[in-house]
């Protein structure tokens, strides 16, 4: 899964990046080294502008509240269980297929945050004999420092308690699609620590590679069934790296670009 990142670039990086046309300053978000479910995030989408001439796309980066809301949800109580779709159901389930189908964009970020489990904690949980595990949290990265564009869904929900026309009457929401994470040697595994993302959850965040993004943002593209499909294939294997980092980062109170200085070894024996 992905239940935690880190999102330090600007919006002028991020817009040169990805070839952004559009995007609002009034929007700009301040450097989160902590980005938790239901917080502000940045996305990239291509989507025809407001009282435009045209249909034409323009490509935006946008600010959004992570967690999906669903056009037809009554409220919006369940979004802090909305922040991941997996890939395998998302042209099954009610809450995506519609997204998925027409409203995909892009999540940008440094990296994210995983948590670990050592093995005998492992062995106590599935024995029933510990409560609560020891949790060592890794930092999950592209291996060679570019941006990790995870691939997301939106949607748009109409609040309404809010008056039409009023601030809030429309919330915007997302979710970051997973897959299985990779089972190949990490790049630059740490020492003492796993050997590929299976070993730190079964779940990762699904990573597009630049030759992907046009396809997976182009909003022509609604075959959920068919062509979508092609582009939910896990990136190639041994892209990504991982190292330990404080478990500073297991409370949301804390922020700062500290929380990604990487450890020499996993912590001791912390209760997450």
């Amino acid at each position: 899964m992905c239940g935690r990142y880190a999102a330090s670039r600007s919006p002028e990086e991020l817009a040169e990046l990805f070839g952004v046309e559009r995007w609002e300053p009034e929007e700009a978000l301040a450097p989160d080294w902590n980005v938790a479910p239901t917080k502000q995030v940045r996305i990239v989408l291509d989507r025809p502008l407001k009282d435009a001439a045209g249909p034409r796309p323009v490509r935006q980066l946008r600010v959004v509240k992570w967690g999906l809301v669903p056009s037809w949800a009554a409220n919006a109580d369940g979004a802090a269980r909305m922040i991941n779709a997996r890939a395998e159901t998302l042209a099954e389930k009610p809450s995506f297929r519609r997204p998925f189908a027409q409203r995909r964009c892009i999540v940008p970020a440094d990296g994210y945050y995983e948590w670990a489990t050592g093995h005998d904690e492992r062995r106590l949980e599935v024995e029933g004999l510990g409560k609560r595990s020891r949790k060592q949290p890794y930092f999950v990265l592209p291996a060679d420092g570019s941006v990790l564009a995870m691939a997301g869904i939106y949607e748009f929900w109409r609040d309404p308690a809010v008056p039409a026309g009023r601030p809030g009457a429309w919330w915007a929401t997302c979710s970051v699609v997973t897959t299985e994470a990779e089972t190949a040697p990490l790049a630059a595994a740490p020492a003492d620590g796993p050997r590929s993302l299976s070993e730190i959850h079964p779940r990762m965040p699904l990573a597009l590679t630049p030759d992907r993004w046009d396809a997976w943002l182009d909003p022509a593209n609604t075959d959920a069934d068919g062509a979508l499909q092609e582009l939910l294939a896990p990136p190639p294997a041994g892209l990504m790296r991982a190292y330990p980092v404080s478990t500073a980062v297991s409370s949301v109170r804390n922020n700062g670009p500290g929380l990604l200085a990487e450890l020499d070894a996993p912590e001791e024996a912390t209760l997450f």
